[in-house]
Parts: C-alpha cells; structure tokens; sequence
C-alpha cells in the first residue's frame, strides 16, 4: 500500500525561497490585478509599474497577457488600463456555487433519508454535468462518482435534464462529436436522444439506466435560480433494483419536490419543471 502514502512535503522555506519560474509569474499576476482592484480607477504603466515595485517592462508583459485573457482592457486614448467585469463574474460564479452548496445540503440530506439513495449535486458546464456534492447512502455498495467528476450529456440522467431545460447552445457538445459508449447499453443515437430529452421536458425529470454504469440508475430533476434559468440538478443513484428505469410515482415525487425546494430557497417562486 506503500503507493497509496503522500511523498514527504517539501520545506515551505525552500519552496517560497526559489519558486518555480512559472510560480513567481503566477504571483506576480495576482500582484498586477490585487493592485489595480485596489486603486479602482485606469493606471499607466509606468504608475502601475511604481507602485508594485517592479521593472515598468515586466510590469507591460503581465498587463498585454491579462489583456489577452479578457481581465483587463486598455482606453485606446489615454493608453491607461483597468480591470474588466470578468474578475466581478467569476467572483459571482463562485459566490451563486458556494450559495447553491449551502442551500442544497439540507435537502440532500433529506433526500438521502427519504430515499435511501445516495444523491449528488451537478452544476451545468459546457461540456458536460459537473459533480458539485454527494450525500452518500449507507449501504456496503457505493456510487464510485466522485465531487468534481464531470458526467457526459448524453449518458446522464443530469445531463438529459440539462439539455431539455437549459440553454440551446449545451447541445453543441452534443453534436459536435460522436456520442461515448460507457456500457453495453449507452445510447449513441441522437434521434433517440433528442426523443428522450423531449420526454424528460414534458414530465419534468429524467433517468440514465446503465447509461454510465453496468446495474446503476440515477434519476434526476432541475434546479432553477431566481431568473428561472437551470443551474443545477439533484440526483438520486443506485442499482437498478432500488432506482428502477421506471421508477416509482413516490422516488419521482421525492427528487421534484427536493429539486423545488432548493430552487425556492435560491429565489425561484415559479418552479417551471
């Protein structure tokens, strides 16, 4: 079990005394954008470069490299820089995350007691459903999935709910390149894909058997936020005998009425599944 061991951590003196090139460009970043934030109005280069304490050239080579990334712009008169909205939107991105987590939990757990299921908390990405929490079962026989594990839209109770309430533009993953085989039983025709997501839109809810995992069902229904607009899902996973490809009215009244009071908490006062 000898792999399974952490190596030894290196001394925390040695590391801040001769950081990696690519550390020391990394905190220098975080150094141009914290002093700007700070100063909250457009700075020149030679001021920016001042204040930090550090050689004006470096200083422009780290503001045309945000500037690339879309942090910071540049006012083609004055030549003077300031950050752009995109630090506020990530800033929120993590704030409506950390809000979701807190208000969820307790209906996860609720869930978990209700259902004996485990239940798990994906966020909609580009790519696919992102595995934000998990309330596992007490049972000998565990879910393998993972917080942070990214589930395909296609082969997904989560994704399917995605793609029927969330925006247009999910399915360009969809489209864009041949449908994954998991197991023996993943679908890869997208007629039929587009015929199950229509289905989860009428009812509300959506399930996966062994789409993603030989003998596992999960069935799922949406989040909604306070413009109505998906921004998550709660599932409930398990084997096939506990979570049924049809599954029962009351597992499907207890997922929906978990999904809607989460969404109520987050400010959502018409729940539309």
């Amino acid at each position: 079990m000898t792999d399974l061991i952490d190596p030894p951590a290196t001394p925390k003196a040695s590391v801040d005394a001769h950081p990696p090139s690519g550390i020391q460009s990394l905190r220098a970043a975080f150094q141009v954008i914290e002093e700007m934030a700070a100063l909250g109005e457009p700075i020149g280069v030679t001021d920016l470069a001042k204040a930090l304490g550090m050689p004006k050239t470096r200083t422009f080579r780290y503001l045309r490299t945000l500037k690339a990334l879309g942090y910071v712009s540049q006012d083609p008169a004055t030549e003077r820089y300031r950050l752009t909205l995109r630090l506020f939107h990530l800033g929120q991105a993590v704030a409506d995350s950390t809000r979701l987590l807190t208000e969820a939990r307790a209906a996860m757990v609720q869930l978990r007691r209700d259902t004996g299921q485990t239940v798990t908390l994906s966020s909609v990405e580009p790519e696919g459903m992102r595995v934000l929490d998990i309330v596992r079962a007490h049972s000998p026989v565990q879910i393998v999935t993972r917080p942070g594990a990214l589930l395909a839209f296609h082969s997904s109770a989560q994704g399917r709910v995605a793609l029927a309430f969330g925006p247009a533009r999910l399915w360009t993953a969809v489209r864009g390149k041949p449908l994954k085989r998991w197991t023996p039983h993943t679908n890869t025709d997208l007629k039929v894909l587009e015929a199950e997501v229509e289905a989860t839109r009428r009812r509300g809810w959506a399930t996966a058997p062994e789409q993603t995992l030989v003998g596992v069902n999960a069935l799922a229904a949406p989040i909604f936020g306070a413009g109505r607009d998906l921004i998550a899902t709660i599932t409930v996973a398990g084997s096939l005998q506990h979570v049924p490809a049809e599954p029962p009215a009351a597992l499907v009244a207890s997922v929906l009425q978990a999904a809607r009071r989460i969404s109520e908490n987050l400010g959502c006062t018409e729940y539309p599944a």
